[in-house]
């Protein structure tokens, strides 16, 4: 199996090089190998080859079977041309393999539940979300779109767009993901007052007929906004569209207090797919063995099970974290009361000393 690992900016290094390790373990545990080849994006792209996404880098992604990425951006490159910041680079290999759908987890370790925001009483019951987001369409990229005046006032206008494709594609990858968790999926649309979302909720109930194991229910997107804080328990997937999916996938994280904790996966349809943590480059903690690492490790458990299908590895991967976890190890980032603070090499080691 090949795999393009880009590391990036900032902590990006860092926290991948953590990542390749547990990879590395989970080959050996398991009989699996693992090709892996590096490549360039985002700032040190620009600093080497004077582009956020070098040809190169598509043409080493183009030919794994998945990506890994670390993080994106700093100060340094702030005042550059905007048509070639180091997030360019991020949009641009989403672009080049047709990702279509953003999978962004929120799961709270019971271990970390006093970083949560919420009610100790709705803690309890536990959170363990997944926000399935289509990336390229919707009112992000519909036309027509634009600025100008009008009866002597300025307006912007935007078109919500979506073609029946785009929802389909979306709606199945939401059931097949479903089907790897609790086999129950939330369409969120708001279909009450969009005629985009009535056609959305069509489809997906026309998909769902492809998927009698898996429950389907819809909710309007601003109760589902209310609900996600109010009983966060009571989601498993949710799939929605680019809007509503990008508001949702913030809050289902934030809810959670430790966004170093929180993986995320980009698939599309015969391109690898592209994992790496939610959080960014931290150039703050760049290079001083601070950073968590933890999220590029549960990326590489995602990776294991979307794009290998190897359901055994991740949940190793899965339950040496938590196990590290109950061994009372924090980074800065998810210390709390009692816990004994590790950096972002000693945290890597914990967690490959408990897979073994």
């Amino acid at each position: 199996m090949k795999i393009c690992v880009m590391p990036g900016d900032g902590i990006g290094p860092e926290i991948m090089a953590q990542g390749i390790k547990v990879l590395e373990v989970i080959g050996e545990k398991f009989g699996h190998t693992f090709d892996v080849t590096e490549a360039l994006i985002g700032g040190i792209a620009i600093d080497k080859t004077g582009v956020p996404l070098p040809d190169a880098t598509v043409k080493a992604c183009k030919e794994a079977d998945a990506v890994m990425l670390g993080a994106v951006g700093g100060p340094q490159w702030d005042t550059i041309d905007p048509a070639i910041r180091p997030e360019r680079g991020l949009l641009g290999i989403r672009k080049e393999l047709s990702l279509f759908a953003n999978l962004r987890p929120a799961a709270l370790f019971p271990q970390l539940k006093k970083a949560c925001f919420l009610r100790s009483d709705i803690v309890e019951k536990g959170i363990d979300v997944m926000v399935v987001r289509e990336l390229t369409g919707g009112i992000y990229f519909g036309e027509p779109r634009g600025t100008g005046v009008e009866n002597g006032e300025r307006i912007g206008f935007n078109t919500m767009v979506y073609r029946e494709h785009e929802i389909r594609r979306i709606a199945k990858l939401a059931f097949e993901a479903a089907r790897k968790r609790s086999k129950r999926l939330c369409s969120v649309d708001k279909a009450n007052v969009l005629d985009v979302s009535r056609v959305w909720r069509e489809i997906v109930i026309e998909v769902s007929a492809d998927y009698p194991d898996v429950e389907l229910s819809h909710m309007y997107v601003d109760n589902a906004a209310m609900q996600l804080v109010r009983d966060p328990s009571q989601f498993d997937v949710i799939v929605t569209g680019n809007l509503f999916g990008d508001i949702l996938s913030d809050e289902a994280a934030v809810i959670t207090g430790s966004i170093g904790m929180l993986p995320s996966a980009s698939l599309g349809e015969g391109n690898p797919g592209l994992f790496e943590p939610i959080h960014g480059s931290a150039p703050d903690i760049a290079g001083q063995d601070k950073a968590n690492p933890l999220a590029t490790i549960l990326s590489v458990a995602m990776m294991l099970r979307y794009s290998f299908d190897m359901a055994a590895e991740a949940t190793c991967i899965e339950e040496a974290v938590a196990k590290t976890l109950s061994q009372g190890l924090r980074t800065g980032d998810i210390m709390d009361e009692g816990g004994t603070l590790v950096g972002c090499v000693e945290m890597g080691q914990a967690v490959i000393k408990n897979l073994q």
